[in-house]
């Protein structure tokens, strides 16, 4: 499989705004102000589950959630991750990475449902995404 015939789903288009594309994904974090909330989509057409990735994009994939979680703890410092791929919704592959709090509003429950977003303030957005652009530029620990 390829990049050719990629095309964000227009939910997630409208719901997160675009943090960089790594080797595999695009890298984009949710407009909702309460969690740091990544979401890594592979640029491969047509795939709804981890199964449907190659072998070589699945271990591409857990390389890239595992440089997205520890962005996560560096930048953060949550108390856990959330890792999940559930396309209920959006059925179009992608994996939420989410910084959680033991404080935070829907602890311990998921954030999903939770109540709606609470969309960024006016520039927290653009602040945001340069902070973990740089942090996901950081040389690629060992292993990954």
């Amino acid at each position: 499989m390829s990049e050719a015939g990629f095309a964000l789903h227009p939910r997630l288009a409208a719901d997160a705004a675009p943090v960089a594309d790594l080797a595999l994904c695009r890298v984009l974090l949710m407009d909702d102000a309460r969690w740091p909330w990544l979401i890594l989509v592979p640029r491969r057409a047509g795939v709804r589950e981890l199964v449907d990735l190659s072998p070589a994009d699945q271990q591409a994939l857990s390389g890239e959630i595992a440089r997205a979680s520890r962005t996560l703890q560096t930048l953060f410092s949550p108390d856990k991750l959330n890792v999940a791929a559930l396309g209920n919704v959006v059925e179009q592959l992608h994996v939420h990475v989410i910084a959680r709090y033991r404080n935070d509003p829907a602890w311990p429950a998921p954030v999903w449902g939770f109540e709606p977003d609470q969309r960024r303030a006016v520039g927290q957005p653009e602040a945001r995404i340069a902070e973990l652009r740089q942090a996901l530029e950081l040389p690629a620990a060992a292993g990954e």
